[in-house]
């Protein structure tokens, strides 16, 4: 009896993980295209998806998004398209959680027969913790302080020369929470660094571009250097150098790939992450109260909470 042959989710978790030979690769090559189609759908972090469109011309994904209609269509466009999987990525650095619940709910709706089995939305691409971490390796990067800080942060200040040095933080303006959080990132960037400064500022916000340079000069900083805490590169602003993107081509694309093949995974074990999607929000924005006889709860990753 010949073997039976895979489905369309099988066959594409096979091949993410292990992908085949791509050949020799160049310094500005990327990762194979995922076996799925992968759409991009992007918020505030990625000017409405605008500055994902680089990841598609490099064949990263099959098109980048802004959540609402345009993903709608561009799901059942690529279900349509083809019997391949099709895995929504929310492409949020984990300060837009609003943008994962707005795809799920969307994913929700197009669930249908024609997505059973083929619909998947992915884990959103970086949380805060993720944007600390990348935040803190890319202000290593450069301001030249990688090897220096192996041997302890209260050995370097000074030695190195970038005690007079400022990191600014910057990021398309967005709601008050989520521009909150960006202060609170900074304030860990900053934690046992070799820099002394880690200030914000935002792109038609408040404090804007040029508020967050000055700051900087008048805290004593002689070098700024800007750091975007979002996708696409810092803008350009006068009396600051440019510290280079958050993330390569090739990290962005490494995130992809694991995103995606988790993401299949799951669906060929019957989970397509809608459900939990639609949490994301969750704890977001302003407390809520209910009052003594309206009591419900609301689920954490296993557990739950009353009210």
């Amino acid at each position: 009896m010949p073997d039976a042959v895979p489905d369309p989710v099988t066959r594409a978790v096979q091949r993410t993980v292990m992908p085949p030979s791509t050949g020799t690769s160049t310094g500005t090559s990327t990762a194979a295209v995922p076996p799925a189609s992968v759409l991009l759908v992007g918020g505030h972090e990625s000017g409405a998806a605008s500055r994902l469109r680089p990841l598609v011309e490099d064949a990263i994904a099959v098109s980048a998004v802004g959540v609402g209609r345009d993903l709608a269509a561009a799901v059942s466009q690529a279900l349509a398209g083809s019997d391949r999987p099709v895995c929504v990525l929310p492409m949020t650095l984990g300060r837009d959680p609003r943008l994962v619940a707005d795809a799920a709910r969307t994913l929700r709706w197009l669930a249908g027969p024609a997505g059973q089995g083929r619909l998947a939305l992915c884990d959103p691409f970086g949380s805060p913790a993720h944007l600390v971490g990348w935040l803190r390796a890319a202000a290593g990067r450069a301001l030249g302080t990688e090897a220096a800080e192996s041997s302890g942060p209260a050995e370097t200040i000074g030695a190195t020369g970038t005690d007079d040095a400022a990191v600014l933080v910057t990021a398309p303006v967005a709601g008050p929470f989520e521009d909150a959080e960006l202060f609170r990132i900074a304030r860990l960037v900053r934690q046992y660094r070799t820099h002394r400064w880690v200030e914000v500022a935002f792109e038609g916000g408040d404090p804007n571009l040029a508020e967050g340079v000055e700051r900087c000069r008048r805290l004593g900083a002689r070098r700024i250097v800007l750091l975007p805490a979002g996708f696409g590169p810092a803008p350009t602003v006068p009396g600051a150098e440019d510290g280079g993107p958050l993330l390569s081509a090739r990290a962005v694309a490494g995130v992809l790939r694991a995103r995606v093949a988790v993401a299949l995974d799951r669906l060929r074990h019957g989970e397509d992450g809608i459900a939990a999607g639609l949490n994301a929000e969750h704890g977001h924005g302003f407390p809520h109260s209910h009052g003594p006889a309206d009591g419900h709860a609301h689920p954490h990753a296993g557990t739950a909470h009353h009210h």
